[in-house]
């Protein structure tokens, strides 16, 4: 249920949830660097001693949503059904997306801030972590700060989000975007040399999504082209 999501209110109508899960969004690429540690938590999620309830925040950029949605693609991978809420795309249909979600095993909800401060989205979504409790399923949320700064004026939800464990997902150093982007290129089937590396990451964006961008788009003109990804090409290709 990762990429097309049904979710069947207790109203006659039912409400269709198109999300699609990026499929490079794994945590097989994803370089972890200082955040091996929240890594680790949300594939230990389904241990006996997991947490249920995990609560990420960080910077634009620094990992969240590929996390968020690698969780999704590891629980679909051992049998779990899953769905991948972006309230940045969703947050116009309305808070009562929400009803039944939770008779799933995993929920992520993604771009927290995007409802916080709205009545009716919190009362929705302290409504949503009460249900998840009792039917002991696993809930995500990322957001861009951590719950006590996350513009919830609902008490009761404040408390909410504080429930589990809570990780900042820092963003990586240039020496950590180099390496992350060695590891992706691997992950796409081929090597990038060091030197080229660093040379995108320095002309590049900031972001690790917008120089994976970059990257993807250098390894389709290299297969186009048929030739190695080296700096005098990406100059090329880039017109850097």
């Amino acid at each position: 249920m990762s990429g097309s999501a049904e979710v069947r209110n207790n109203e006659p109508s039912q409400l269709t949830l198109q999300v699609a899960l990026r499929d490079d969004a794994r945590f097989a690429n994803f370089y972890p660097g200082v955040n091996q540690q929240v890594r680790d938590a949300l594939q230990g999620q389904w241990t006996t001693a997991g947490e249920p309830f995990i609560y990420l925040w960080g910077a634009t950029g620094s990992g969240v949503s590929h996390l968020l949605q690698a969780a999704c693609h590891y629980a679909e991978g051992i049998g779990h059904q899953s769905m991948y809420l972006p309230l940045a795309e969703l947050k116009d249909i309305g808070p009562g997306m929400l009803e039944g979600v939770d008779q799933l095993p995993l929920v992520a909800i993604d771009d927290l801030q995007e409802v916080m401060g709205d009545a009716e989205w919190e009362e929705a979504l302290f409504h949503l972590y009460n249900r998840i409790r009792d039917r002991q399923s696993h809930l995500l949320i990322g957001a861009s700060a951590p719950p006590s700064q996350a513009g919830g004026k609902l008490p009761d939800l404040v408390s909410r989000l504080s429930w589990g464990i809570t990780y900042q997902v820092e963003t990586l150093s240039d020496e950590e975007k180099v390496q992350a982007l060695i590891l992706r290129a691997r992950q796409r089937g081929f090597d990038l040399l060091d030197d080229v590396a660093v040379f995108i990451m320095n002309r590049g964006p900031r972001d690790m999504a917008g120089l994976c961008q970059i990257l993807d788009q250098l390894d389709q003109a290299s297969l186009k082209e048929k030739r190695k990804l080296t700096i005098p090409f990406v100059k090329s290709e880039l017109g850097w």
